[in-house]
């Protein structure tokens, strides 16, 4: 794998009081430089490796131009998926040999085709578009075989077999981003999907109507944002849920909380929260929370999981790729990434018809 190219990559990534290019260059060097030999990205070097986090880390080495160590990691994922169609839900240290937990996670598994098709969007490459291609379609198959009448689609398979029925609302609405790319990409290759149409369709439904379908996790502030990040609510759908319960979730001057009422905010949750409030066309709240986390930032540019305020103390003691990647996301979108823009805006993704009928 080539080495990390520098700054020079990195220009599009300004942006004024987040980032600088050299900055910038450093937080993709650190992705870079835990990223294994065989593509995979684990947390941080030692840690597991999820699905989710990994491709979260690829798209934003995608962002920087580092389309080969991108396209590594997927080439990972196409080599150790399960004959279901799905992945493991933790690898330790990102070995393809050894799960570190066996169950199957629908919204990890879903969001091979997010990565996909931004990776195809970073590139114009079809060849890859065409090797990818039974990779999503069985992932996808795997994850719509957990959907439950109500549209909902159950939060995993255990490793006997037992599918969990119970649904997470901020899984199911990064599921219905995934759906959405992976009808793009359906779309694309003029190989239609009818019934994921139906699928997302029957989702978006459910998250915008029916929060009894999901286990209650109000306390999480990712279950507040995600199904605007998903892009299941738009509009003044997605700003009156946003105002509701700002005041819950948002510690100006720090970033955003991880749980009410704990004392702690987390890197991750405030870059998707700014990626949402991008979305919603109000970037400049977004820029506010991306400066606000700066305090996260470490010097070897990657970023602490999260801050306990009333202690004044970084907790837990980690760097992780998925956090930095989240940040460099972030700024792609606010700078007009393409690629970025196409996968967490929306407008020119597909999306499933809701239907009239599926309250029965």
């Amino acid at each position: 794998m080539t080495a990390f190219s520098g700054p020079g990559r990195t220009e599009r990534l300004v942006l004024p009081g987040v980032l600088t290019a050299e900055e910038a260059a450093g937080t993709v060097a650190g992705i870079a430089a835990v990223q294994r030999p065989d593509g995979a990205i684990p947390w941080f070097a030692g840690h597991h490796l999820d699905p989710w986090d990994h491709v979260e880390a690829a798209m934003a080495l995608d962002a920087a131009g580092e389309r080969r160590r991108a396209e590594a990691a997927y080439r990972w994922l196409a080599d150790h998926q399960n004959p279901d169609g799905s992945w493991y839900a933790a690898y330790a240290d990102g070995d393809a040999a050894r799960p570190a937990d066996r169950s199957r996670e629908t919204n990890f598994v879903a969001y091979v085709a997010v990565g996909v098709w931004h990776h195809y969007l970073s590139t114009g490459d079809d060849a890859f578009l065409d090797r990818m291609w039974p990779t999503v379609f069985a992932a996808v198959e795997f994850v719509l075989r957990l959907q439950q009448p109500g549209g909902q689609i159950g939060w995993k398979r255990e490793d006997d077999g037992t599918d969990v029925t119970d649904a997470l609302l901020t899984g199911c609405s990064s599921i219905h981003q995934a759906l959405r790319c992976a009808l793009a990409i359906a779309e694309h290759r003029e190989e239609p999907q009818p019934d994921w149409e139906l699928a997302a369709g029957l989702l978006a439904h459910a998250i915008r109507h029916h929060p009894e379908r999901f286990l209650d996790k109000s306390r999480y502030s990712m279950d507040w944002y995600y199904p605007v990040l998903g892009g299941a609510l738009t509009g003044p759908a997605a700003k009156e849920r946003i105002e509701e319960r700002w005041d819950d979730f948002v510690v100006p001057g720090l970033g955003v909380r991880c749980v009410v009422p704990n004392p702690w905010v987390t890197g991750g949750e405030s870059c998707e929260l700014a990626l949402a409030l991008w979305a919603m066309g109000e970037s400049d709240r977004a820029v506010d929370i991306l400066q606000w986390i700066q305090h996260l930032r470490a010097e070897d540019g990657m970023y602490w999981t999260g801050y306990v305020f009333d202690d004044k103390a970084v907790w837990p003691e980690e760097r992780t790729t998925w956090t930095a990647g989240s940040l460099l996301l972030a700024v792609a979108a606010l700078g007009g990434d393409e690629a970025t823009t196409a996968v967490f805006g929306g407008e020119r993704l597909p999306s499933g018809l809701e239907p009239d009928c599926c309250d029965g």
